[in-house]
């Protein structure tokens, strides 16, 4: 037989993990139901299990990496009998090719108690104004949910009545069905039809919620936004999902947050970025500015010979870090307006301020003027 761990293709330092998932997927492709008429897959699947079996015993596997075959007991295949016991074989087996529902229990997973199941997770967006996002705050948001219905306190029964035990199932919510296999009796579990693998049925349903022991009704829900959020951020609240039928457990809601946009500030990741206008005579000579921000009123003072697109600072002004301490900057850029309109005065003045410090402008007599009679 060979190396058992070439059998499952993993390393020697491979992890129970690792082994578990390769055997998994070796378990689909060769088991005999996959491959019919096929006695090489058949074989092959046979040794997979066996090599799977050592290797997922911790003991087995310090015995094999010491001893070899020769210190498990030999190279002959598994006992199908000790793999419905549980040891590691058909349990996952089962697991790989059902979820975990083996009827068989031990590590591949039994089948869980019946019952209702627990209700639907649920998804809601929430508009929230942009300081709300900044500072944070409590927003309500509506949604269509199932709740559970008050007359029958979730059971679904009417009044006086309770749910009955299901005489299909016996009240295990699960059926089991046994065929032949190559490896001998298969057994797999469905749902019970008869009450929907719940395990119990309604005689008499409650005249409210119809025996679903629930009802779908708007529900309003105030939620804690906490400060530093941004668009697509996503709020998880355990317990505000839709209830589960027939007394099941509770999903989950899901608000998805949409911040909207602010009419001075935008965001860039924790930092907030404004414009500041000034005027051409501000920006040359410096002026003082009052800046309303998210915090209050700041002073800027802008410095004489400012350029356009120069940025102030203002530190810890900014959007609070969601997963950290602190908060963003706040930043404050130059935007120098440039007059489209001018009184004969004001031309003037900027005339002799051309002419002062020797600029050319685009009149008679000019640069533009001076190109022109060049290609006359």
């Amino acid at each position: 037989m060979a190396d058992y761990y070439e059998l499952l293709g993993v390393p020697r330092s491979a992890t129970a993990d690792e082994m578990k998932k390769a055997y998994r997927r070796l378990a689909r492709e060769l088991h005999p139901d996959s491959n019919p008429g096929d006695p090489a897959a058949e074989e092959k699947f046979k040794q997979v299990a066996r090599a799977y079996e050592v290797l997922s015993d911790p003991e087995q596997r310090a015995r094999y990496d010491r001893f070899g075959e020769k210190g498990v007991g030999g190279a002959g295949g598994p006992n199908v009998g000790d793999m419905f016991g549980g040891g590691g074989g058909l349990g996952d087996l089962f697991d790989a090719f059902f979820g975990g529902s083996s009827p068989f229990g031990g590590a591949g997973g039994g089948r869980g108690q019946a019952g209702p199941p627990r209700g639907q997770d649920l998804e809601v967006v929430a508009d929230v104004a942009f300081e709300q996002a900044v500072f944070g705050a409590t927003v309500p948001v509506t949604l269509r949910t199932a709740l559970r219905c008050d007359d029958c306190s979730g059971s679904g029964a009417g009044a006086g009545t309770k749910p009955v035990t299901c005489s299909e199932c016996n009240g295990r919510g699960q059926v089991q069905r046994v065929r032949q296999s190559m490896l001998g009796q298969m057994v797999t579990s469905s749902a019970c039809q008869k009450c929907g693998g719940l395990g119990q049925v309604i005689v008499t349903p409650c005249a409210k919620c119809g025996g679903d022991g629930r009802i779908v009704t708007e529900k309003t829900y105030q939620v804690d936004v906490p400060a530093g959020v941004d668009t697509g951020s996503t709020l998880r609240l355990t317990g505000r999902g839709a209830v589960g039928q027939r007394g099941g457990g509770t999903g989950d809601l899901y608000v998805h947050i949409r911040v909207a946009a602010h009419e001075r500030y935008q965001r860039e990741h924790d930092d907030l970025v404004t414009e500041l206008p000034v005027s051409i005579a501000q920006a040359s000579l410096g002026a003082k500015f009052l800046l309303p921000t998210l915090d209050g009123d700041e002073e800027i003072l802008v410095p004489a010979g400012t350029q356009p697109g120069r940025e102030f600072v203002l530190r810890q002004r900014g959007v609070p870090r969601l997963q950290g301490r602190g908060r963003g900057d706040l930043r404050v850029r130059v935007l120098v307006q440039v007059p489209t309109k001018l009184s004969e005065f004001e031309t003037e003045l900027l005339k002799k301020l051309a002419e002062s410090r020797g600029e050319e402008l685009n009149s008679e007599g000019g640069l533009f003027s001076r190109i022109k009679s060049a290609f006359q």
